[in-house]
């Protein structure tokens, strides 16, 4: 019989509140050889076994980043050179293979799930024993048995067994699937993590085994109920935690006592602070934080706060500031006043303008820091209105929703060249990257000195400016009469 999951991870409730629907907590989850994450907390979305714009040095230096989410579709690909793929083939010193390929810091927990968070939708979808994963050579198929063998040889910190998703996670509340492939989702993925547990039962290791943690799945209580019965009763001695698909289920737990002491990781789609803390009212602990990804690469400077600041007499805050607006290209200011991340105090708002102006990767770089530094404020105060006493929380909420706007600001400005493996274009998407060049006349830009120059002349002075027709030689017309009108010169 395997050891239990609980053993090799500590998670201790320091404090819970009692409120209409929901019951927020602070509590701090231990990992061996790794720094406690004190919760509600985030960590970081990898792009590739990387968090995008920072290199691991930076991470370490400039960040409090807690922990960070990697897929295993990142590091899989089809090769006919390679059985294995490269992750599988190092040896590596005194640490983890997950932590030694990626060179993630050694304090910073890493969390493994079988695809990325939010997942490309796969056209073929899942089978019986496998689940569709987004490679960087194409979509194959992942069994269950295969990933079970990935988790024990990368050994992350915390693994979270496959589930049958559609991963319409941008849909997740008003498209769900018919009732039938609803009910199939959940026997699916009660039967893999019983494989799961089987197989590590089967072992006769003297090796840690990765915690785990429980998908439950964006459906209806009802729907799950005999699959949470049975990860209450069953399975529960195996459980270190429970990886929530959608945050609504949260309130329905209260009928299963023994999962109540698990952390809980929100894998639901979360756009905006206020979901965070809609859902931190809920009871989540550790949250993916989809939108500090996205907010650097459009150039926004997060700029909310918690608690929040006095409100505005202008009306709502923004969430965040466009970092790509020509107001900014004399400011001297840093991004927000009163930050004390490295951006803020060594740099201003003119320079990661004209970085983002130049398309130099810095800019994004210090973005990045910047809005991972926000973030982390924001967690922190949430973490002190809660233990306050009496606390705070739910004043501070209801003042948050009242003083910042709903929704981030879409960045004006040309996003960082996004490759073929980190989004795949649906049927009806338009490009993301728009083309370098396009064919003169057919929508693209109205530029006489342009056409002429794909049609391989040099158009200078009043025909640039399109108040002379260029001459064209005749396509007849000889060597000896182009170099008497001047169009070349003949060596002999």
């Amino acid at each position: 019989m395997t050891e239990s999951s609980s053993e090799h991870i500590m998670f201790n409730i320091l404090r819970s509140i009692t409120v209409d629907k929901g019951g927020p907590r602070v509590g701090r989850l231990a990992l061996p050889k790794r720094k406690p994450i004190d919760t509600p907390n985030y960590i970081g979305l990898t792009s590739r076994g990387a968090i995008p714009h920072m290199t691991p040095d930076v991470i370490a230096k400039h960040t409090e980043l807690s922990g960070s989410y990697m897929a295993l579709e990142d590091f899989v690909e089809r090769s006919q050179k390679r059985v294995d793929p490269a992750i599988f083939n190092i040896e590596p010193e005194g640490k983890e293979i997950l932590h030694a390929y990626t060179a993630t810091p050694t304090p910073i927990v890493t969390v493994l799930g079988a695809r990325r968070h939010p997942a490309v939708v796969a056209p073929m979808g899942n089978g019986k024993d496998y689940v569709s994963i987004y490679t960087s050579t194409g979509f194959q198929s992942l069994k269950n048995k295969e990933y079970c063998r990935a988790i024990e040889r990368l050994q992350p910190d915390i693994a979270i067994p496959l589930a049958d998703l559609t991963f319409g996670n941008s849909h997740i509340r008003d498209k769900l699937p018919n009732p039938k492939r609803q009910r199939r989702m959940v026997e699916r993925t009660e039967d893999w993590l019983a494989e799961l547990i089987k197989l590590r039962s089967a072992e006769d290791s003297e090796a840690a085994r990765p915690p785990i943690f429980a998908p439950l799945l964006p459906v209806s209580y009802p729907t799950q109920w005999e699959y949470l019965s049975r990860l209450s009763q069953d399975y529960v001695e195996y459980l270190s935690g429970l990886a929530v698909y959608d945050a609504d289920i949260l309130p329905d737990l209260d009928g299963h006592s023994s999962l109540t002491p698990l952390p809980r990781i929100s894998m639901d789609f979360i756009t905006s602070p206020h979901e965070i803390l809609r859902q931190i009212r809920l009871g989540l602990d550790i949250f993916t934080v989809l939108f500090t990804n996205t907010a650097s690469d459009a150039g926004i400077a997060l700029s909310f706060s918690f608690p929040p600041p006095a409100p505005a007499n202008s009306g709502l805050r923004p969430l965040g500031i466009d970092m790509w607006s020509q107001d900014h290209q004399k400011s001297l200011d840093p991004l927000v006043d009163g930050c004390g991340c490295y951006t803020c105090t060594k740099h201003h708002r003119a320079y990661v303008q004209h970085l983002l102006n130049a398309r130099e990767m810095l800019g994004w770089t210090l973005l990045q820091i910047h809005n991972h530094h926000i973030l982390t404020d924001f967690f922190k105060g949430i973490r002190a209105a809660l233990v306050a006493e009496p606390s705070t929380f739910e004043h501070d909420v209801e003042i948050f929703s009242t003083t910042y706007e709903s929704e981030l600001p879409k960045g004006t400005g040309t996003r960082p060249r996004a490759r073929g493996y980190h989004f795949k274009s649906e049927g009806g998407e338009t490009k993301i990257n728009p083309p370098v060049w396009e064919k003169y006349g057919d929508g693209g830009p109205a530029d006489p000195a342009l056409a002429g120059e794909m049609a391989g002349l040099a158009v200078t002075g009043a025909t640039a400016e399109g108040v002379e027709t260029p001459v064209v030689p005749d396509a007849n017309t000889d060597a000896k009469e182009l170099d008497k009108k001047g169009f070349a010169e003949v060596y002999q």
